[in-house]
């Protein structure tokens, strides 16, 4: 079953993290904007309230939370309500799949990638971003998730656990890339944007489709 419980009764409190952390946000969209391809047709999996999918002009959408959902449609973005694990999209429709701290809330990741790569067309890039487990924001979020809303039930992953999902479901070319290198609270301009991991907590990920 989907994590959505926090998603649908808080859904304000989701909109209200963005406001309060404009830099935060601007760095990780930034991170995310650089590794997108510049033609083709994309998807966002766990598109949320379209945060990213509606800045990147990504136009399509899938979600779980009907919440999360509704916020998106009020954008130009054709919205699917649906889980990672089983797409409800046909083989082969998408040149590049977005998809940002959401890895963290499915219920199986190695199916969610088994799921991306079938609905990617030959070469199809996935772009993939969220929180290093081993980073101090990863080690922060983990340690006090028990008094969190949004990540009590979200199970965080290191890099080298997510490389070796890509592995084992089809992708390669793998290129990695950084950001926030400050504690959240001391973020004082748009953070850069690094190749590698292991210093930034925020991490993207780009592979290729097989």
């Amino acid at each position: 079953m989907a994590r959505i419980q926090a998603f649908e009764a808080y859904t304000k409190d989701y909109e209200a993290w963005f406001e309060r952390h404009p830099l935060v946000y601007q760095s990780e969209l930034q991170a995310v904007r650089a590794r997108l391809p510049s033609q083709g047709d994309g998807i966002e999996i766990g598109v949320g309230s379209g945060r990213f999918a509606v800045p990147l002009k990504i136009g399509y959408g899938v979600d779980p939370s009907p919440k999360m959902c509704a916020c998106a449609a009020e954008h130009p973005i054709q919205i699917t309500l649906g889980t990672a694990e089983s797409l409800p999209i046909a083989t082969a429709q998408f040149d590049f799949v977005l998809m940002v701290t959401t890895l963290c809330f499915v219920e199986d990741g190695i199916q969610s990638f088994h799921e991306i790569h079938r609905i990617l067309r030959p070469e199809g890039v996935l772009i993939l971003g969220f929180v290093d487990k081993t980073s101090p924001l990863g080690q922060q979020y983990y340690q006090n998730r028990a008094k969190s809303r949004f990540y009590k039930e979200a199970r965080f992953y290191t890099v080298k656990e997510v490389l070796t999902f890509l592995e084992n479901t089809g992708f390669h070319s793998v290129e990695i890339y950084q950001t926030l290198f400050q504690k959240l609270d001391q973020i004082e301009k748009v953070e850069p944007v690094r190749a590698g991991y292991g210093q930034g907590s925020f991490v993207v990920i780009k592979a290729n489709k097989k």
